[in-house]
């Protein structure tokens, strides 16, 4: 029987390095990119435009400047999540802002305060009526027409 002289490593592999063309350390530019994707898919929402957009965008800028340094790959994604995530924000800001105006206009307090004063079903129709009305008489002032 043969002594064990160390040069034959049994069961011992090195591990694959990565593949051929494949940056190493993307993952906050692919993280920055499927965050801006869903922050415009969901700019309608508060969590999805607001915080999924602003994490995009510091993701996104943080990854594109590792890439520029040449610590890691993935620039045009990094970018392109930054870019994705600031839309989906901004959309969702004007939401946000626009949902404000029309709670705050004339024609909403009137509204609330005839809900208010209701007293059967009838009454609560004929304000949601009434609101609309209103609601697109302001609406068109607003926007000219």
């Amino acid at each position: 029987m043969a002594a064990d002289d160390g040069s034959h490593h049994q069961g011992w592999r090195q591990p694959p390095g990565p593949p051929p063309g494949a940056s190493p350390g993307r993952g906050l530019a692919i993280a920055a990119l499927v965050l801006g994707i869903l922050a415009c898919l969901l700019f309608w929402t508060v969590v999805g435009g607001v915080v999924l957009g602003l994490l995009a965008v510091i993701l996104g800028i943080v990854a594109a400047v590792r890439a520029r340094r040449g610590r890691t790959g993935g620039r045009g994604m990094a970018l392109a999540g930054a870019v994705l995530g600031l839309l989906g924000l901004l959309a969702s800001a004007l939401i946000i802002a626009l949902g404000v105006s029309i709670l705050n206009s004339d024609s909403a307090q009137t509204f609330k305060e005839c809900v208010k004063d209701a007293k059967t079903k009838d009454d609560e129709r004929a304000c949601e009526k009434k609101f609309k009305k209103d609601f697109e008489k302001d609406w068109d002032r607003e926007i000219g027409n």
